[in-house]
């Protein structure tokens, strides 16, 4: 039997499609995160959110719900059905910070925006819009910590889902010859020369994660 590490829990179908393509599933939580206080001011004509945990924290505030007539630019489909079923208007989204960066400073460079974000979060975004001089500010609403564990079992391959995901593995863990499933690209980056045992998801969910796992053993 497969024995597959999750570095985070996962929902019972998503545990449930592995046990029964006949894996075995150990999931622990490398990484937690939680809303910080933060102040709704200042807030320009657009806002972006990189994370379903930004769009959580955010949707915490009572205030929130005045900003419903600004636009949204989001990354993820989940965040987006988030924000959408919460009453904003998106306006675009992608799978990834990079194209949601390519797609604002070709096409909505005049436009000025606020991002929402974590302490963790990747310079991709904020760096092409200073470089594109864009107007934006940015408000940190929610907080990632690291919470590494030693895995004692022998494991055959590994989920990730974050680049903090892997830093936190291998603060107690090293990876020699275990297949790393990816989420994405700076995922999967993130794994640069540490192994070449990575295969990637087609799209960025946990849902297509699992589907490569299951392709790769089935």
């Amino acid at each position: 039997m497969i024995q597959i590490l999750s570095t985070k829990i996962l929902s019972h179908n998503q545990k449930q499609a592995l046990l029964s393509a006949n894996c075995n599933v150990i999931e622990v939580d490398f990484i937690q995160t939680k809303s910080q206080p933060f102040q709704l001011n200042k807030i320009n004509n657009n806002l972006i959110f990189t994370s379903q945990n930004a769009v959580q924290s955010f949707l915490l505030d009572p205030q929130s719900a005045n900003l419903k007539s600004k636009n949204v630019f989001c990354v993820g489909l989940k965040t987006k059905i988030m924000l959408s079923e919460s009453g904003f208007n998106v306006v675009a989204y992608t799978g990834y910070a990079e194209d949601l960066a390519e797609i604002i400073t070709l096409i909505y460079a005049s436009e000025s925006y606020t991002f929402f974000s974590g302490n963790l979060r990747r310079e991709t975004l904020p760096k092409a819009l200073k470089e594109a001089h864009i107007k934006f500010n940015e408000i940190q609403v929610y907080e990632t910590t690291l919470t590494p564990e030693k895995i004692k079992t022998a494991i055959d391959a590994i989920l990730f889902f974050s680049p903090s995901g892997i830093e936190s593995y291998l603060k107690e863990n090293k990876i020699k010859n275990e297949t790393c499933f990816c989420i994405g690209t700076t995922t999967s980056s993130a794994l640069k020369g540490i192994t070449k045992n990575v295969i990637m998801a087609n799209q960025p969910t946990i849902e297509d994660v699992i589907d490569e796992v299951i392709a790769e053993y089935n």
